[in-house]
C-alpha cells in the first residue's frame, strides 16, 4: 500500500473531546462520523456531516493527517497527499 511522509510521521494524541465533534458539541448540533487530528487530537465531524469540521480544522490548522474516530475503524487519511493509510 502506498504511503506518504505525513502518514509515516503521524502521532497518536488523545482526543480533546472524546464525546464527539468539538464544534458540534459547542453548537449543540449533530454529526454523522467522527475524525481525530493526529497532530493535536481535535475531534471533528466528517464531510458527510453538515459542519464538515474535520476538513475545516485541516484548512485552518494545516494538520495533515486524521484518523477515523469510529469504533472498529483504524484507517488514516492525509489531506495533503490525498492518500489513505
Amino acid at each position: 500500500m502506498p504511503t506518504c511522509q505525513h502518514l509515516t510521521e503521524a502521532q497518536d494524541p488523545p482526543a480533546r473531546t472524546p464525546e464527539g465533534c468539538e464544534e458540534c458539541l459547542a453548537a449543540g448540533s449533530g454529526w454523522v462520523h467522527l475524525r481525530r487530528c493526529l497532530a493535536c487530537g481535535h475531534v471533528g465531524c466528517c464531510d458527510s456531516s453538515p459542519g464538515r469540521h474535520a476538513t475545516a480544522h485541516f484548512q485552518q490548522a494545516a494538520h495533515p493527517v486524521i484518523s477515523s474516530f469510529e469504533p472498529g475503524e483504524t484507517w488514516r487519511w492525509c489531506y495533503v497527499d490525498q492518500i489513505i493509510g
